[in-house]
């Protein structure tokens, strides 16, 4: 299906799909926001996966048969990487303006993406065709996960080259994953400081063994989301839509520290927190800027769904 899309598609059609790679990137720099939210709300979800899980060996049998042409065509190679484009720059760059506002500004940027979240839980929910009580129990199980897993510690720093290659594989696939959030991933393994100090020092050797365990594990998952969307989907957005729901959790803008734990350079850091009332936030709540960002996001959300709609048509 996607393959007769890339056809009619246009320069213009391909920035936008670069754009909403940008959209992804900076949502997988935060921990808490999942770029595969933004990639299902923008229309292009299904044709990520598709095509990621299409990278087989008949495909590189293309290539050697049929020329790059052939190959290129059956790759979907123009949307991938416009979207990788977008999702590289965004991530890359967003990740460290990501740590100065999680670190100096919290309230606001987790408000904007609460706000984002929030109306991302209504058009992931919209696309289940049939409720029923499998779907019900289906969206009740992975609220849920999502929810214990925002709850959850995180480790201490590690930065030895297997661990990084597995934090890499583990993290794509929340990557992918509406409402679970891979950058929150690598926070909870220990990992997300380790990959973001590599991006600030340029440390090539730990972020190719990171691209290389992101690379394995996106082609060995995508092909478990392309068998469940093929076999059981509303069931499998159902649990997309728990994800997300759940997530909320992490992404409350007000938070009380329960503990702290030194990290490996002597800094103190929150170890475990909890979601309270902003009349309850010890300090400026910033109520009203924060319910501003909330709608702004809320409102970007119905904007990246209605231009997914209208690529799409």
């Amino acid at each position: 299906m996607f393959l007769n899309i890339t056809m009619q598609r246009r320069f213009i059609d391909y920035l936008i799909i670069s754009f909403k790679g940008l959209a992804m990137g900076a949502a997988d720099a935060v921990p808490g926001v999942s770029g595969g939210t933004i990639a299902f709300i923008s229309g292009i979800y299904e044709e990520l996966i598709a095509t990621i899980s299409n990278v087989n060996i008949p495909l590189f049998k293309t290539l050697f048969k049929q020329g790059i042409k052939a190959f290129w065509k059956q790759l979907n190679g123009n949307f991938i990487s416009a979207l990788l484009i977008g999702i590289v720059i965004s991530f890359v760059s967003f990740m460290r303006l990501a740590k100065y506002l999680i670190e100096f500004h919290p309230i606001l940027i987790w408000s904007f993406f609460f706000g984002l979240i929030l109306a991302s839980i209504y058009f992931v929910g919209k696309q289940i065709t049939k409720w029923n009580t499998a779907t019900i129990i289906a969206v009740i199980i992975g609220t849920i996960a999502a929810y214990y897993i925002t709850t959850l510690p995180s480790l201490t720093d590690n930065e030895s080259s297997l661990f990084l290659f597995i934090a890499g594989g583990i993290a794509i696939c929340a990557m992918i994953l509406p409402g679970i959030s891979g950058s929150f991933i690598l926070v909870i393994l220990g990992a997300y400081k380790t990959l973001s100090d590599a991006i600030h020092d340029f440390d090539f050797k730990k972020l190719a063994l990171f691209v290389f365990g992101a690379l394995v594990g996106l082609l060995s998952f995508s092909r478990v989301l392309k068998w469940l969307f093929k076999h059981y989907h509303n069931i499998t957005l159902a649990i997309l839509t728990g994800f997300i729901l759940g997530s909320l959790n992490k992404i409350w803008p007000w938070k009380e520290v329960l503990s702290w734990r030194t990290n490996s350079k002597g800094v103190e850091i929150p170890f475990l927190e909890q979601s309270i009332s902003p009349f309850s936030f010890n300090g400026d709540n910033q109520l009203a800027f924060a319910i501003v960002l909330m709608i702004i996001g809320f409102f970007t959300i119905i904007l990246l769904e209605k231009i997914g709609t209208k690529t799409n048509n």
